[in-house]
């Protein structure tokens, strides 16, 4: 069936929907907007002065569809050009003015959708017969309801539509799109479990018949410059086959255009890469990779069937096929027409067959057994083609139990992980807060231990404050004992001294004592004379304690100094406080006048116990002090 006959049809359900009498004539005002809406939809330019021409001898009245028909076929079809517009929109035009008024609005509260109802409404025309009103009759109806059930891997069951045409007698002769839409439903015609599953059904058998598509899929493609591996959706047609970033084919990637040179064939493995073919034509080799060997084989036998009907200048793979059943079914027709007229009883004689009728006969039973054979060979094909359908569900649906299995032990592991990356991140937050307190408990240490050095610092310090004080004490002490023993030993040279002297040089010496005593805190005076009666012995002695009293000086001066500095350093200043004093007692025995050596000797004697028992040894310099 050619271009302008597809057309035609559509054509015919606009046209009918205009005639609302059903009287076979619709008026100009509405052809005009048909053809104006037919010139839009076609893409070819508006004529509207053509129609008035066209019918300037019936103004008046309606025009039928007789006197439509040359305008169309002169103005419309011939300008149509293949490729040129869009064949689903055309169709879709057509449909919309013709299902307002047609199709009832219980076929869309069915199983099909309107969208559904538009694409049968194409498989329809593609399968009708060629004459009008269109029909479609009972071998191609179960072509089409055939592919519909094997679309969704289910068998086909035609008890359904036998009981149908058997209540209906009427559909028997052929079957109108609306009461197909109508039948199909209601679920008269096909048992359908899910409307989804059919949707998706029937989008697949649109894409093949309608639109010529022999086969679809993902196919790895070797690039022409990166040469690297890329996944493409391939949509192979008769005339080419062009390849989609997905099958959303929304971006166009590139397009193979076959000739009558163009090879397919299949290549080894290599690359890593495994059911590798290649497609040759004269400017390019195309490399593919299928995702398994069924695959390829299937992809190669597409291809060089898509190579064959481009050879024998075919566009259409399911135009050929419904050529080939219409002229099975005419062959068979006639076959069965002679084989009755053949089988007609004559009475009471038998002639004898002509060769002639031999020949036709065996001629027919020659057709009759290659039908019956062309047909067990659709059957067989038909029943490996169900099993290797129902294979193919079952590995699918095997690979996705084992998806489904994957998905879950995957997600498990991940959850596991989850659980696992929980606790390090509270291990690592507890250490973190170890550490922190770790930190604080170092820099306190180091406080700790800075505070510590800097007392042990000061302790080290008052430590050798007090060491050299100790030392200092020591030090006075060992003056003290010195001094002490000084003076012991001085009293004890005096006791061994004469003691029997005349009062004069009593009086002598004391007053030479008196002398040296005064000498150790006044300036230098004249010595008082001495008497001349004096004794070498006690001049001698004399002599002697005035060298050892000369001596003593600078030491007794110098233990003077560390008493007023031991007193300053044991003793801390306080402020004075109001102190009676008490009155002296007069410790020299003659007042106003000087001692004797007797006399001094004797009070040196009578006050060295009485100070040793106190621990105190002053010297004569403290005396003089005190």
């Amino acid at each position: 069936m050619d271009l302008k006959s597809e057309l035609l049809k559509s054509i015919w359900y606009a046209f009918t929907s205009l005639d609302v009498e059903q009287c076979g004539k619709v008026s100009k005002s509405q052809l005009k907007v048909l053809s104006h809406n037919l010139y839009t939809a076609l893409n070819i330019p508006h004529d509207p002065v053509a129609l008035e021409e066209h019918f300037k001898d019936n103004n008046n009245g309606p025009v039928s569809s007789q006197g439509y028909m040359p305008y169309i076929n002169q103005y419309i079809l011939a300008k149509a050009t293949k490729g040129t517009f869009n064949k689903e929109i055309f169709d879709e035009l057509c449909w919309m003015m013709s299902s307002k008024k047609n199709c009832k609005a219980s076929v869309y509260q069915g199983l099909c959708s309107q969208r559904d109802c538009f694409k049968l409404f194409c498989l329809f025309n593609l399968l009708s017969e060629d004459r009008y009103p269109l029909v479609i009759i009972q071998p191609e109806l179960e072509y089409l309801l055939k592919k519909v059930s094997c679309a969704m891997s289910l068998e086909w069951d035609g008890s359904l539509m036998d009981d149908l045409l058997t209540q209906n007698a009427a559909l028997q002769d052929g079957m109108s799109v609306w009461e197909f839409l109508e039948h199909l439903s209601a679920g008269r015609l096909l048992h359908v479990e899910s409307k989804e599953a059919f949707g998706l059904a029937l989008e697949d058998v649109f894409m093949e018949m309608y639109h010529n598509i022999i086969k679809k899929g993902y196919l790895l493609k070797k690039g022409h410059v990166r040469r690297n591996w890329q996944e493409r959706w391939f949509v192979l047609k008769p005339s080419s086959l062009t390849y989609f970033v997905s099958e959303e084919l929304k971006e166009k990637k590139g397009e193979i255009a076959p000739d009558e040179n163009s090879v397919v064939e299949n290549l080894p493995d290599k690359e890593g890469r495994r059911c590798l073919f290649c497609v040759k034509t004269p400017l390019r080799t195309y490399e593919m990779s299928a995702s398994n060997m069924k695959q390829r084989v299937d992809w190669i036998q597409a291809i060089q069937m898509a190579f064959r009907l481009r050879a024998e200048g075919k566009s259409s793979l399911h135009q050929d096929l419904k050529l080939s059943r219409r002229k099975q079914r005419e062959t068979l027709q006639r076959s069965h027409s002679n084989q009755s007229s053949q089988n007609e009883p004559i009475a009471d004689e038998k002639p004898h067959p002509s060769p002639e009728q031999q020949n036709l006969e065996q001629h027919i039973e020659s057709i009759i057994q290659t039908q019956r054979e062309v047909e067990a060979k659709r059957k067989e094909e038909e029943r490996q083609e169900r099993e290797q359908q129902q294979s193919v569900q079952k590995d699918l649906r095997r690979q996705l139990e084992d998806a489904n299995e994957d998905r879950e032990r995957m997600t498990a592991a991940l959850k596991e992980m989850e659980k696992e990356v929980q606790l390090q991140k509270k291990r690592i937050q507890e250490l973190e807060l170890t550490q922190q307190k770790l930190e604080e408990a170092l820099n306190t240490q180091i406080h700790a231990r800075l505070e510590e050095d800097g007392i042990r610092q000061e302790l080290e310090r008052q430590l050798a404050e007090e060491q050299k004080k100790l030392a200092e004490l020591l030090l006075l002490q060992s003056l003290r004992e010195t001094e002490a023993e000084v003076l012991h030993d001085d009293s004890a040279s005096v006791s061994t001294s004469p003691s029997i002297q005349q009062p004069e040089e009593s009086s002598q010496d004391d007053a030479e004592v008196q002398g040296h005593e005064r000498e150790a805190h006044d300036p230098p005076r004249a010595s008082s004379p001495t008497p001349p009666n004096n004794q070498p012995a006690e001049e001698n002695s004399q002599h002697q304690i005035e060298k050892e009293l000369g001596t003593q000086y600078p030491t007794n001066l110098m233990l003077k100094q560390w008493k007023i500095q031991l007193n300053r350093l044991m003793k801390p200043i306080t402020p004075g406080d109001k102190v009676e004093h008490l009155p002296l007692k007069p410790s020299c025995p003659r007042q106003g006048q000087a001692l004797t050596s007797t006399e001094f000797i004797s009070k040196v004697h009578t006050g060295i116990p009485h100070e040793k028992g106190n621990g105190y040894n002053p010297s004569p310099l403290q005396e003089e002090e005190e």
